[in-house]
C-alpha cells in the first residue's frame, strides 16, 4: 500500500498537472469503486482545482466551492498519468480523472477490489474519513511521546495503527524499526526516554529519506514505480538477506497477509521473534537464536 512518502511524491506531481485546471469529466468503470453518493459524483465535473493534500494514506483532490475528491489506493491501486482521453480498461481499469492537458488513470491489480472513491463536501466531510493519526513529520518529540504511550502495544502495531500516526504501514515501519534498532514486538509502555527519542528521531529521518528518494527518482516524470518493495530498503522485503549493517540473515514474522521483517541481530539482541504458524507447529523445537535456526535449516536440508 503507498505509505506517506509515496503518497506525498504522487500529490508533488499532481500539482504541476492538475492545480487550476478544470476537472472535465470523471469516468468511473468499477462498480465498487465510489463508496458515497452525497454529494452527487456528477457535481464534480467542471469544477477548477484548488488544492490538493494528503489524508494519512490519502489524496485528497479540492475542487471549486470546496467539493473533494478523496482517493484511496488501498494495496493495489496506483495511478497513471497519460494523454487526454485514455481508454480505461477494465478489471484493471478503475476510473480516469480528465483535465485539459492529460488524464489521470487510476487502476488495480488483482481481484480483490478494495481501492475506494469518496466525494466529500468541505473540512467536515474530510474529517469523517480521517482516523486522527498525529503528523510526524509536523510533531515534537513531546507529543510523539503521548501518542506512542496513549495505549500498551507492539512498536510495529503502534506506527502503522492510522488512529495513532498518520500514513504509516507495513513498508515504513519496518525501515523506521530497523533505524532505531528496536524489535518490532517491544511494548510501547515498556520503552525508556532515550528508545523513545530514537523512535522519533528514526521516524522523521526515514520519512524524510524515502521522500527525497522517491522525488529524485521520479524527477519531471510522474512517479509509476510505485511499490512496497524498494531497492535501497534495509530489511523490508528482504528475507534471508543481509542485513546492511551487520551481515546476519535478515527474519521474518508473518500474520495474515502482512509480515514483519527485521535484524534479529541489531533489532533483538539475536533473538528469533516467534511467527504464529510455524511456532504452533514446532512447538518446544522452535529456535530460539541464529545459531539454533542455522542448525535446524541443515538438520532439515
Amino acid at each position: 500500500m503507498p505509505e506517506l512518502p509515496d503518497i506525498t511524491v504522487y500529490i508533488e506531481a499532481l500539482e504541476k498537472r492538475v492545480l487550476g485546471q478544470v476537472l472535465e469529466g470523471l469516468r468511473i468503470v468499477s462498480p465498487f469503486l465510489l463508496r458515497t453518493a452525497t454529494p452527487p459524483v456528477s457535481e464534480a465535473g467542471g469544477r477548477k482545482v484548488f488544492r490538493l493534500r494528503r489524508l494519512g494514506k490519502r489524496i485528497c483532490i479540492g475542487l471549486e466551492d470546496d467539493l473533494w475528491l478523496v482517493l484511496h489506493l488501498m494495496i493495489a491501486g496506483r495511478l497513471h498519468w497519460r494523454a487526454r482521453g485514455v481508454k480505461v480498461s477494465p478489471p484493471r481499469g478503475l476510473a480516469a480523472f480528465d483535465f485539459p492537458s492529460g488524464s489521470l488513470l487510476w487502476t488495480e491489480a488483482g481481484s480483490q477490489k478494495r481501492a475506494s472513491l469518496h466525494v466529500v463536501a468541505g473540512e467536515a466531510g474530510l474529517c469523517e474519513l480521517d482516523p486522527g493519526g498525529m503528523e510526524v513529520m509536523e510533531a515534537d518529540a513531546s507529543s510523539f511521546s503521548a501518542a506512542l504511550l496513549s495505549a500498551n502495544h507492539t512498536l510495529k502495531r503502534a506506527l502503522s495503527d492510522p488512529r495513532l500516526f498518520s500514513g504509516i504501514g507495513n513498508a515504513y515501519s519496518d525501515e523506521i524499526l530497523f533505524q532505531a534498532k528496536l524489535s518490532p514486538l517491544a511494548l510501547t509502555q515498556k520503552l525508556g526516554v532515550p528508545e523513545i527519542h530514537r523512535l522519533f528521531e528514526a521516524t522523521r529521518a526515514t520519512l524524510t529519506h524515502w521522500i527525497e528518494h522517491l522525488r529524485a527518482e521520479a524527477g519531471n516524470k510522474f512517479p509509476e514505480n510505485v511499490t512496497a518493495f524498494r531497492e535501497g530498503m534495509a530489511v523490508h522485503g528482504r528475507y534471508k538477506q543481509p542485513c546492511p549493517r551487520c551481515g546476519a540473515k535478515i527474519q521474518r514474522i508473518r500474520y495474515a497477509s502482512n509480515e514483519t521483517n527485521y535484524c534479529p541481530t541489531c533489532q533483538t539482541g539475536g533473538k528469533l521473534l516467534a511467527d504464529r504458524a510455524l511456532s504452533r507447529l514446532l512447538r518446544e523445537d522452535w529456535p530460539r537464536t541464529l545459531d539454533e535456526l542455522e542448525l535446524l535449516t541443515a538438520k532439515s536440508g
